[in-house]
């Protein structure tokens, strides 16, 4: 890239923010506004200041909790980013696995989360391996679906060039299926970042004594309205890091997607 269009790109980036930034301002004064001129209750709806007094005065409650939800979010959703992956190519490879099991792979996902974790967590104890599994289940179905139609829309000329050189079936897909899928591989695991705070939400309820939703648990008897919010900010705040985070991982492994999403 060229040192005008590098200038252009991070012009773009950051005009793409003031949209966001600003509604988000607006509703903040709205809700303050609100809150202050209706005299709510703090217990039912605290204001943006007592959410942010929340934030500062129980620093060391939120920053010990939210350690211990990062881990359950990070590992979970690389579990879940691993299996989804291997379930996929699994998928691909076998029209019979695919039959078999891709129903069932829908099924999964009508359960609901909130009723499958104190099951996991009565079979695989207390600890962190039953939030991580929830996390995983919670995070792994859009990142299977996109890999799967990533590697079915591989260019078919390419597909008939790899057979007229007498290409493998696992050369075909290291050298032309894979690389077409990172794409759609990328976006769903962009989707599944946004999941991965409330999987380990729901773990924690079922059963923890750490983690923003501990806290959250312990806030409602007391109607602390406040710190639970302040959770919530922080929860936000996480999964929208995760995000990020994997958006700079597509844009360091394929950066050309990127450049051609951009024109």
């Amino acid at each position: 890239m060229t040192p005008p269009a590098q200038s252009r790109s991070r012009h773009r980036a950051v005009a793409s923010l003031w949209p966001p930034f600003a509604l988000l301002s607006g509703a903040v004064a709205l809700w303050e506004l609100t809150v202050r001129l209706d005299h709510i209750p703090s217990y039912l709806v605290p204001s943006p200041a007592a959410v942010a007094a929340s934030l500062r005065d129980d620093a060391d409650l939120l920053g010990s909790a939210t350690l211990v939800t990062v881990r359950e979010m990070v590992a979970g959703y690389l579990l879940a980013f691993a299996c989804g992956l291997a379930i996929a190519v699994l998928l691909h490879f076998s029209s019979a696995v695919r039959r078999a099991l891709l129903p069932l792979l829908v099924l999964s996902q009508a359960v609901p989360t909130v009723l499958l974790a104190p099951i996991l967590a009565i079979l695989l104890g207390y600890g962190i391996e039953p939030k991580l599994v929830v996390v995983a289940v919670v995070c792994f179905f859009p990142i299977v679906v996109n890999a799967v139609d990533g590697f079915r829309s591989a260019d078919a000329q390419l597909l008939l060039l790899m057979r007229s050189l007498h290409a493998g079936r696992i050369a075909t897909f290291r050298r032309v299926e894979f690389p077409t899928a990172l794409p759609a591989i990328f976006s769903g695991a962009r989707v599944a970042a946004t999941y991965a705070a409330v999987g380990a939400v729901f773990g924690e309820w079922a059963g923890s004594s750490a983690g923003l939703g501990f806290v959250v648990l312990q806030a409602q008897p007391a109607l602390d309205t406040a710190r639970i919010l302040a959770a919530v900010f922080i929860l936000s705040a996480l999964a929208l890091c995760l995000y990020a985070l994997v958006t700079l991982a597509q844009q360091l492994l394929i950066p050309w997607h990127m450049e051609g999403t951009r024109e």
